[in-house]
């Protein structure tokens, strides 16, 4: 249980919202066209907590370090801006568990990786994000997850010492950048953990397998 806690900060993808259809189809859309067949979104969706990285991966088999990896990702970024929201949706228990936050006095926001570009549109598109204090994206400060920096910045915003505030993710990252700022910290393994996590190995404080199950670790009934 947690003790003293002002504030409750969240990964995005894969902890408060499942954006894996989006991506995948971004991503699919781009074999399609080139007329290739196109893959089930149970490919995509452990890798969607990787971003453009790991949807191209899926989809054409490449990395960062192929010559074409660079115009596939900005391909790939046009088809996810053209349809951020189209088949995203809130996790089960989410909008509950952010209604009580907000109900009980607690402050609440997002640290994600995800850019400015995409993060902005995509929770002002989406009324869950209306009561966010702060929104930290992948390129708010110089460094992102698991750099603690990201972290640092939502505390600051919300005029709170780091160790007031807990973070809540669902990749390894996430709790390493936790425990650099000081935060307790707690493992969504409801997310986009992939069949090799091994979420006792992140050290988190506490690991939850659904969101509704932080209501308990918050003391609230």
């Amino acid at each position: 249980m947690f003790e003293n806690i002002d504030a409750v900060l969240f990964d995005l993808d894969g902890t408060l919202i499942d954006s894996a259809p989006d991506l995948g189809a971004a991503a699919d859309k781009m074999r399609t066209d080139r007329g290739l067949a196109s893959l089930p979104l149970e490919l995509y969706r452990p890798m969607a907590g990787a971003g453009a990285r790991g949807m191209i991966d899926v989809a054409f088999g490449l990395s960062p370090a192929d010559a074409q990896f660079e115009a596939l990702k900005e391909e790939f970024f046009l088809n996810y801006e053209a349809a951020l929201v189209e088949k995203t949706y809130v996790f089960d228990g989410v909008a509950e568990l952010i209604e009580r936050i907000c109900r009980s006095g607690l402050k609440w926001g997002v640290v994600t990786n995800k850019s400015a570009r995409f993060t902005v549109p995509l929770t002002r598109l989406m009324p869950l994000f209306s009561t966010a204090q702060t929104i930290i994206s992948g390129d708010t400060t110089a460094h992102a997850k698991p750099h603690p920096e990201p972290l640092f910045e939502a505390a600051r915003q919300l005029e709170l010492a780091p160790a007031r505030c807990i973070y809540v993710g669902d990749d390894e990252r996430d709790i390493v950048a936790g425990r650099a700022a000081g935060m307790p910290t707690v493992a969504a393994a409801y997310g986009y953990l992939g069949a090799a996590a091994d979420t006792a190995a992140w050290k988190a404080d506490f690991t939850i397998a659904t969101p509704s199950a932080l209501l308990t670790l918050l003391k609230m009934p």
